[in-house]
């Protein structure tokens, strides 16, 4: 018999969404001090909400919980990028491959890539760049693999948050974006996971030089 996941109290989601969001724009800092009772008092909750969130985040690889040190928000380094990434690089682009092929609606990448073309500050910004790529790889007809992806996908914006905080580099994954979606709905499934592929890694050859690993692209060219 399968069981049923017990459902998320709704203030726990409210401030793990609230806190998650705060993180993957930048508000709270790689190494940054995550302490229950200044977040139950800026929620206006109790720290049992608050509590519970922080494990839940742990457990998606956004915070550490120490016993010595507290709860901190997730350090950005080398190996956290690669590890991040080379998941990304084996299944997104086979995960968008299969979206194409499907024939699958585009729409909602599309509408993601102009509110991020339409985005007034970094936050905004980010959160469309993650509905974009989700919305490639969510209609591939293999919902494992979206959830998979799903489960790397606030590790590698965290990644991208602080990257693009030494380095503003959108303008150029905006320009990659496009001819992205432009393949993808030419019917090219084949080039459009290429350029995917392309995409991811080079955002973090740019972001992390220092980085071993899948550094080449599909055809095993650089």
């Amino acid at each position: 018999m399968t069981s049923v996941p017990t459902p998320i109290p709704s203030r726990t989601q409210y401030v793990l969404e609230g806190i998650k969001h705060r993180i993957l724009t930048g508000q709270l800092t790689p190494g940054q001090a995550l302490v229950e009772t200044e977040l139950a008092a800026q929620f206006g909750v109790s720290k049992t909400p608050v509590r519970e969130a922080l494990k839940t985040l742990a457990g998606t690889g956004l915070v550490v919980m120490n016993q010595y040190k507290g709860v901190t928000v997730r350090m950005v380094d080398a190996d956290m990028a690669r590890e991040v990434y080379d998941v990304r690089l084996l299944l997104e682009p086979e995960a968008l491959r299969r979206t194409v092929r499907r024939g699958a609606s585009l729409d909602t990448a599309r509408e993601a890539l102009t509110r991020a073309d339409g985005a007034t500050d970094t936050a905004e910004r980010s959160l469309a760049n993650r509905e974009f790529h989700r919305a490639l790889y969510v209609p591939c007809g293999n919902p494992l693999l979206g959830r998979m992806l799903d489960e790397v996908r606030d590790q590698a914006a965290l990644v991208s948050a602080v990257a693009w905080a030494a380095d503003p580099s959108w303008e150029r994954e905006a320009s990659e974006h496009r001819e992205i979606l432009r393949l993808a709905l030419a019917g090219d499934a084949d080039g459009a996971a290429r350029a995917l592929h392309a995409h991811i890694a080079s955002f973090v050859e740019r972001a992390f030089p220092d980085v071993p690993g899948e550094a080449q692209g599909e055809d095993g060219q650089a």
